[in-house]
């Protein structure tokens, strides 16, 4: 089965974990710090790959991680960064946020490869946190987040013409009699399952890329059968040639499937009609009745009053194709060749960005603020709050992240109590907060 959607779940890789370590060699008894930094997490990475044609690897596996940051090590060595994880797709996906469903990246066009999601900084190590009032600091810094998303794939298929039509009007051997393609043909409906896309030669050196969507029904706009999969392909195409069955073969009316077709693609997008329309009325050498006849000309007629180019063919006999080709380069000519990208929707420098994680905050009583959440408990297993003024560290942090701000907001003032889980703290202004604002102005 053809898949041209997908959703899954990636993850960049966590920073490593800055090191805490001490020197300790002979003749050296008080080297000081020389914990290492921890190493960066790995990205995500999406590329396009000319030899794909489906999402059909992203059916099975629906989780992609790629590798964390290593903590760093004593004697200041590096953690080893997390190795990248390049996910390869076809040209035309677009990769949308599944939660909101706004648009990350067109992979078309010049857009080959991005840099999806980063990996997490590693955190520095306890060498750099020595100073002359603290020459043997007990605590790092811990390696950035991952970032993660739940991606949906979409892949729309890249070609010059579309050829639409009801199922079993001909588009598959009108495809195969004009390009390099072989769809697979029969006399049966929903033969075609798959796009099928061709290389179109004409004389002069010309060639365009034409391609065959499978057969739509009524419905179809609104998720009937296969619609939502077929529709999504034309709107790469550039210009539309709707093929109809101008024998009215198995009881169909020419001029209604064709009206039916533009009510389904209007309802879909109704962007789609303000492409370049060609109508070609195929099987036409099935035609043996007065009625039969009198269709086609109804047919025609329309097709003159909407200014569609009308053509009768015979995919199955190879006749009248030619001037059908003729028609369609020339206006593809006359609209250019720019490929249809979409524009992305978000930032993708902060895409799956875990802010960091939540804070919350409660002002229980007067003179007593309490502070919680996973960001407080994840820094409070990297601190050491009773050794070597560990504390500066987690007050910095405090400042840096606007927590001690937010409390100012609420109404906490000098001397007044910050309980973090078990530990509590009498809060003062000092000369770091005073640093930190005056930076900020």
């Amino acid at each position: 089965m053809f898949a041209d959607v997908a959703k899954i779940y990636v993850r960049s890789g966590k920073g490593g974990n800055g090191h805490v370590s001490f020197r300790r060699e002979l003749f050296v008894p008080a080297g000081g710090p020389d914990g290492g930094d921890g190493g960066k997490g790995g990205d995500i990475i999406v590329e396009v790959d000319d030899g794909l044609n489906s999402l059909e690897a992203f059916r099975h596996k629906t989780k992609y991680a790629a590798g964390d940051g290593q903590e760093g090590d004593g004697r200041r060595m590096h953690g080893k960064n997390g190795k990248d994880l390049v996910l390869k797709v076809p040209a035309g996906t677009l990769l949308k946020d599944a939660e909101t469903g706004k648009l990350i990246s067109d992979m078309s066009g010049e857009n080959r490869r991005i840099v999806l999601l980063t990996g997490g900084k590693g955190g520095l190590g306890n060498m750099h946190f020595a100073t002359p009032s603290m020459q043997a600091p007990k605590f790092a810094q811990p390696g950035q987040d991952a970032r993660e998303i739940t991606l949906q794939l979409e892949l729309r298929v890249i070609a010059d013409v579309g050829l639409l039509g009801f199922p079993n009007v001909g588009k598959s051997t009108l495809l195969s009699m004009c390009s390099n393609a072989r769809p697979e043909i029969a006399n049966y409906h929903f033969t075609t399952l798959n796009p099928h896309l061709g290389v179109v030669n004409l004389k002069g050196d010309r060639s365009f890329v034409m391609a065959d969507i499978p057969g739509l029904i009524e419905g179809a706009s609104d998720g009937v059968g296969l619609g939502f999969q077929f529709l999504r392909h034309i709107h790469r195409c550039r210009v539309l040639i709707h093929i109809v069955d101008g024998a009215g073969s198995e009881g169909r009316v020419p001029l209604e499937d064709l009206k039916n077709i533009h009510a389904e693609c209007e309802s879909y997008d109704p962007e789609i009609l303000k492409k370049p329309v060609i109508v070609a009325a195929n099987k036409v050498e099935l035609i043996q009745s007065e009625e039969q006849e009198k269709a086609l000309k109804d047919l025609e007629k329309y097709c003159k009053d909407m200014h569609y180019p009308f053509f009768k063919i015979s995919a199955a006999s190879n006749q009248g194709i030619y001037p059908l080709l003729e028609e369609a380069y020339k206006l593809l000519e006359g609209i250019g060749k720019d490929e249809m990208i979409y524009e992305s929707e978000v930032d993708l420098e902060n895409l799956g960005a875990v802010e960091s994680l939540p804070i919350k905050y409660e002002h229980p009583e007067e003179g007593l603020f309490l502070v919680e959440g996973p960001k407080m408990e994840k820094m409070l297993g990297y601190t050491n709050l009773e050794a070597e003024k560990g504390f500066l560290f987690f007050q910095r942090f405090m400042v840096e992240q606007g927590i001690i701000k937010e409390l100012k907001k609420m109404g906490m003032k000098e001397g007044d109590t910050i309980k973090i889980f078990s530990h509590e703290f009498e809060y003062y202004d000092d000369e770091i907060e005073d640093e930190n604002e005056s930076k900020e102005e």
